[in-house]
Parts: structure tokens; C-alpha cells; sequence
């Protein structure tokens, strides 16, 4: 009774140590090889430097929005810091799983400030039941959906359309991005080009109409482009295009650009954004509602926020910062480039004629023609349902009455075999009774 009442007594001793402890822990919660990994343990050093207090990073990562959704929504996880998509940023505004943003750093300067004002109005386009997005999330990289191709098989022309996803030539070539979002919207505008171009419909409406006709629509058209799909992929993708197994690849800007840096002489690949339109998509640090160290999320929101930091991710990942300084555009600036990007609406006055990585840094004019995804709301689950259609994920009724049977006669079978031991067991245990009185 006394080593209980004594156990009992060390709860909380233990509780407050374990809350003492998570006071110095900084969980972030980011995609897979999202980041400069270096730059973590030097978040900790600097964070000590200039806040007096000890911080350790506990990084792990994920790869799907929903995932990390689920995690925070239903599990009610503990992450301090997330970086969710768009969509995802706008869906946890809406369901006030967001903390605002302390951008009070004392002598150190707020870098958040560093964000071009681009992707901070594409962020408060997500803003919800009255709050303002960019009080509650800062940009970290950006980018958009497009045809990656190998140059020897397919023509430039032919990768500039969407199109090239029902042309019969190329069955069994293209590998197909498993991102319901990116793919719907972006290919939304190729099957309703003729709306679109009449005025009828903006390719922002086209984005994001989920009406039960809309998906209907693009449901029928995907089955008929089916056959050219070597695959659905959510990451292997741009290895695959790297060994010369695909012809062509709908994937991410970031993924092509990875590619491209490592891609040997033998195969030559490009990325394009193709002429009907496709989705400009953002992904951005939030501190989420069940956060335990808020302080620490957002000194680290702030520390990835400085040009030198932006720099190093990028160079890290391949994907590009929405770090706009003078800084960042000067160290992106390659004089050996042919083609020249007018790059004002990211820069400012000053980049209307830059040499810069065109797949990095779209041009105005493909920018234009690029909408943003939006949280599809009650309409999720029915998008969802039709993809899991197309890829072929559903089982027949048949199918699903076969595998029940089976999994019924495998458990009687079980069953009874128990039943059998147990009986085996018992006229063993009476034997033994028997035996001991004699």
C-alpha cells in the first residue's frame, strides 16, 4: 500500500518533468526532403544566442496533407510547427486549428517581412471565417503543376497541351501524379478550355468547382486517357524520369527542377506549363492549435524567413522560397541563360527582363494563366471517391462478397480449432485429476 501511495505521489513530480521538458522541445512536422537539414541544429544554436534559452528540434516528416491533417484535427498531436499546403492552410483556418502569429522578436528583426508580397496576397486569398490568412500562416515554397518530358521521345509542342494525356501514341509512357488536387483542377481547365476562352468561366472557377457534374466530367475523360498511365506516383516519379522509364511525368516545378540537376548527359529533360493553364500552389509554416512551445515555432518560422536560410533551402530541394529580396533574386540571376523572365509580379520594379531559371521562376505571362486551389470543403470526400475510381482503388461488390466469405470461413475454421484445443486441454486436466488419485 505504501509503494503505491508513494507511486502515486510521483505522478505529477513526473508530468511537470515531462512538461519542464517540452518546453525545450520544438516539434516540427514538415514534408520529406523539405528542408536543409543543416539548418536545424543551427536554429538551435542562434535561438540560444538570441532568446537566452535552450531549444531541441524534433523533426520528423510526412507525405500527404491529409496525413498531417488527421493527425492535428483528430489526434489532437502536439507539433509546433507544420507545413501544410494551400488548401490544407485554408481548411484549418476554417476549423480553428491555427494559432496567430507572434512576429515580436525584441532586437531581432522580423524576417516574415521578406516575403514577396505576391505570395502574401495569394495567401490571404485563403482567408476564412474573418481572419486574415497571412496573420496565421508565412509562405515557404511555391510552385506549379506541369508536364515533365524526355526530350527524345517528346516534342515541346506536343508537352505544351494537356492533350498529350489522350494522345495514343504515348500509352503506357506517362506517370501520373497521385495528387487528386493538383491534377483536377489543372486539367479542369484543358477539358473546359472552350468556357474558358469564350469568358464563360475563369480558370479560378474551373480550379475549384467540385459540383457533382464537374466531377462526372473529368471522371469519364481520365478513364479514356487511362491506358497511357505507366503508373500514379507521388514521389518516384522524377527518379523515374531521371533512368529514361518514362516519357513524360504531370508532376511539381520542384520535383522537374531535381530532375533536371540530376539527370546525366545521356537523357535530356524539360518542364513546361502548359498553354490551358495549370494550379500556382504554396506551401507555408503554421503553428497549430495543440502546440506546446508557440514561442519556439515562431522564432523558427522566422529564422527560415532570412535570404541566406531561403537560399540554402532552395539549393537544398529544388523548390523555390517565397523569399522576395534583392538578396535572393541576385543569387538566382544566371547571365549564361538565353531567356530572359519578367519576374515583377514576384520582385518588384527592376525584374521585368531577368535571366533566371524559368521552371524556378514562371514568367508573368504563364503566372497569369495559373489559378489557386482552394479547400474543397464538404465536396472533399466525393473528389476523393471519384479518384479512388479512376486509379481503380474500389473493389466490385463481387469482389468484396468473395473476400468475406473467405475471411468468414478462415475465422470458423479458427474457431473451432480453438474449440478443439480447448477440449484436447480439459480431457488432459481430468486425466491428470484421475491419475493423481490413484
Amino acid at each position: 500500500m505504501l509503494l503505491f501511495t508513494a507511486a502515486l505521489a510521483a505522478v505529477p513530480f513526473i508530468s511537470a518533468k515531462a512538461d519542464d521538458d517540452r518546453a525545450h522541445i520544438l516539434k516540427v512536422y514538415n514534408w520529406a526532403d523539405y528542408i536543409d537539414e543543416d539548418l536545424i541544429p543551427e536554429f538551435e544554436q542562434w535561438y540560444k544566442e538570441n532568446t537566452g534559452e535552450e531549444v531541441h528540434v524534433l523533426y520528423q516528416t510526412f507525405d500527404i496533407n491529409e496525413v498531417m491533417l488527421t493527425k492535428i484535427e483528430t489526434g489532437h498531436e502536439d507539433y509546433d510547427v507544420v507545413c501544410p499546403s494551400e488548401y490544407i492552410i485554408e481548411r484549418m483556418l476554417k476549423n480553428d486549428l491555427l494559432l496567430p502569429l507572434d512576429r515580436n522578436f525584441g532586437s531581432v528583426p522580423d524576417y516574415t517581412v521578406n516575403v514577396s508580397p505576391f505570395a502574401v496576397e495569394k495567401f490571404d486569398e485563403m482567408s476564412a471565417s474573418g481572419r486574415r490568412a497571412s496573420d496565421y500562416a508565412v509562405g515557404f515554397m511555391w510552385g506549379t503543376t506541369g508536364i515533365m518530358y524526355n526530350k527524345a521521345f517528346v516534342k515541346k509542342e506536343e508537352a505544351q497541351t494537356w492533350g498529350i494525356l489522350w494522345d495514343p501514341k504515348y500509352e503506357g509512357k506517362i506517370l501520373m501524379k497521385d495528387a487528386v488536387r493538383d491534377v483536377y483542377g489543372s486539367l479542369m481547365m484543358y477539358i473546359r478550355q472552350d468556357e474558358i476562352r469564350s469568358g464563360r468561366v475563369t480558370r479560378q472557377h474551373v480550379m475549384n468547382d467540385a459540383s457533382d457534374a464537374s466531377l462526372k466530367i473529368f471522371e469519364d475523360t481520365m478513364l479514356c486517357a487511362k491506358k497511357n498511365f505507366a503508373g500514379w506516383e507521388v514521389d518516384f516519379g522524377k527518379e523515374r524520369m531521371v533512368q529514361g522509364k518514362a516519357w513524360a511525368n504531370i508532376t511539381w516545378s520542384g520535383d522537374a527542377m531535381w530532375a533536371l540537376d540530376e539527370v546525366g548527359d545521356e537523357i535530356d529533360l524539360d518542364y513546361v506549363v502548359p498553354v490551358e493553364g495549370s494550379n500556382v500552389w504554396f506551401d507555408g509554416w503554421v503553428i497549430p492549435k495543440y502546440a506546446k512551445n508557440v514561442k519556439a515555432a515562431n522564432w523558427f518560422i522566422n529564422f527560415m524567413c532570412t535570404s541566406e536560410n531561403a537560399i540554402r533551402n532552395m539549393d537544398a530541394i529544388g523548390y523555390v522560397s517565397v523569399i522576395g529580396t534583392p538578396e535572393v533574386l541576385a543569387y538566382k540571376i544566371d547571365e549564361s541563360l538565353d531567356e530572359t523572365v519578367d519576374l515583377t509580379y514576384f520582385f518588384g520594379e527592376g525584374a521585368d527582363s531577368v535571366k533566371v531559371n524559368s521552371i524556378q521562376y514562371p514568367d508573368a505571362k504563364t503566372i497569369e494563366r495559373c489559378a489557386l486551389m482552394h479547400d474543397a470543403g464538404n465536396r472533399t470526400e466525393a473528389m476523393l471517391d471519384m479518384w479512388s475510381r479512376i486509379k481503380g482503388d474500389s473493389l466490385h461488390s463481387a469482389t468484396i462478397i468473395i473476400i468475406g466469405l473467405v475471411i468468414a470461413v478462415i475465422i470458423v475454421f479458427a474457431v473451432m480449432k480453438a474449440l478443439g484445443k480447448n477440449k484436447k486441454a480439459k480431457r488432459r486436466a481430468n486425466a491428470k485429476k484421475t491419475s493423481s488419485r490413484r
